[in-house]
């Protein structure tokens, strides 16, 4: 799948599948094409992940047919542009809750190179850009996909105007963050954030643009979500399902064998 692809799949409704992925090995690409997914998210906002290799990584990725979308450190149009010249297919810029952020990022998205004032001239007024340049930035970020996180109060209060914005392809939730912001942190079933999550689908899809989730608890509340119309799915982590297959396994080789963990007692709980 290329970028351009990924961007008419999440605007036509189609279900598209990733996960976050954060080990810069060279054999990761092969793992994560393998599993059948359709493109992959890069996170530099919470990973410390620096500059050269989030692009080896993107680079890497996009050979195997997966777009690599990095979510960036801060709404930062800048910001984007760097990780999008470092060979990111798209960004996902981490907790908008303004037009301007929304309106500066995707404008950083779809007219790169063009910064500054010569940008927000542009975004004001189209017309602004010759005809050549409207062409030559047109075609260079046709496959570049923009999205923005949805997770606060604030975002949801202003979401209709948020999704006006020309240019946007989806909003991917940040449950645990919405979860904070909404007085019921990591209470996924709460009927407080069901009810978010409901409003962020259908606002999304009837305004034409993905809507997404990364979520790590099970695949349960992703069916829920799918079926209700939520199309971009980041499934866990590698550290999340490496932690959590290896702690069962052990646990599993341990409860056979008679052991137990030195320094806990028997009836102690082992968290890694």
């Amino acid at each position: 799948m290329t970028g351009k692809e990924l961007r008419e799949a999440l605007r036509n409704g189609r279900r598209v599948y990733g996960t976050l992925t954060s080990a810069p090995s060279p054999v990761w690409p092969g793992a994560a094409r393998q599993a059948g997914l359709d493109f992959v998210f890069i996170d530099t906002e919470h990973m410390p992940l620096d500059r050269f290799t989030v692009s080896w990584m993107c680079r890497m990725y996009r050979e195997m047919d997966l777009p690599p979308i990095v979510r960036i450190p801060s709404p930062d149009p800048y910001e984007a542009c760097k990780i999008l010249d470092g060979g990111a297919a798209g960004i996902i810029v981490p907790y908008v809750e303004s037009v301007e952020q929304v309106r500066d990022l995707v404008g950083a998205a779809r007219l790169r190179p063009v910064k500054g004032k010569r940008l927000a001239e542009a975004l004001a007024d189209p017309d602004t850009l010759e005809p050549e340049l409207r062409r030559y930035v047109g075609e260079r970020n046709a496959g570049t996909v923009a999205l923005i996180n949805v997770e606060s109060v604030p975002a949801l209060e202003n979401l209709d105007a948020l999704l006006a914005v020309p240019e946007l392809d989806g909003v991917v939730v940040g449950p645990h963050d919405l979860s904070c912001s909404l007085g019921v942190p990591e209470q996924y079933t709460a009927p407080r954030f069901e009810e978010a999550m409901q409003t962020i689908i259908r606002k999304g899809r009837a305004a034409g643009v993905g809507v997404g989730v990364h979520y790590s608890e099970g695949t349960d509340l992703e069916i829920q979500w799918a079926k209700s119309g939520l199309n971009m799915i980041i499934h866990a982590g590698d550290i999340s399902l490496f932690s959590r297959a290896l702690q069962t396994d052990i646990a599993s080789l341990r409860r056979a064998l008679g052991d137990v963990p030195s320094g806990l007692g028997e009836d102690e709980t082992l968290i890694v």
